[in-house]
């Protein structure tokens, strides 16, 4: 793809999310309609279809690129340090609130858990107990994230961290 072909369908893609985050918060995802999206959007259909299947998948795709993002950043920074996994994750949540409350007040927070889950590696060549850890962790992991942008995600990652290393620590 050449460089102005990309550059369009960078342009495309960001008109299309920021479009679709601004219409959520008036409207449900079912009630938004492809033509209304592309017209407030100054887009095309066509370029619609040429970057998504529909519309839950500009989240999808934002979703992943956010969190694929992240993982690599903590992944090159972990390197060399003990980073705490759970803070840095809270802190990327909290970082990127404006996108997930977004998610959680239309009613798409399955988005963040697929990713979180997917992202625990569960394989069909992993021994049971193995598995049922992974998912027993990335459900936690979720069951966090999503109590916390039901209270409006008050705290910071930190503190959210720090919370819930008091509480295990005080059983």
């Amino acid at each position: 793809m050449n460089s102005y072909n990309e550059k369009k369908n960078t342009y495309v893609r960001k008109q299309m999310l920021d479009t679709l985050l601004e219409m959520l918060k008036t409207k449900d995802l079912d009630s938004i309609v492809i033509n209304d999206l592309v017209n407030q959007a100054g887009v095309s259909r066509v370029s619609f279809y040429r970057n998504y299947s529909d519309k839950k998948d500009i989240l999808i795709q934002e979703e992943n690129r956010l969190f694929h993002e992240w993982h690599s950043d903590y992944e090159s920074r972990n390197k060399d340090n003990n980073l705490d996994f759970n803070q840095e994750l809270l802190d990327f949540y909290k970082n990127n609130s404006s996108f997930y409350l977004t998610l959680f007040k239309a009613g798409l927070s399955d988005i963040i858990m697929d990713t979180i889950i997917s992202s625990a590696n569960i394989s069909e060549d992993d021994p049971n107990p193995v598995a049922y850890l992974k998912s027993s962790i990335a459900y936690l992991i979720y069951g966090w994230v999503h109590e916390w942008m039901k209270r409006g995600m008050q705290e910071s990652g930190t503190e959210l961290s720090e919370m819930i290393k008091q509480a295990q620590n005080s059983k």
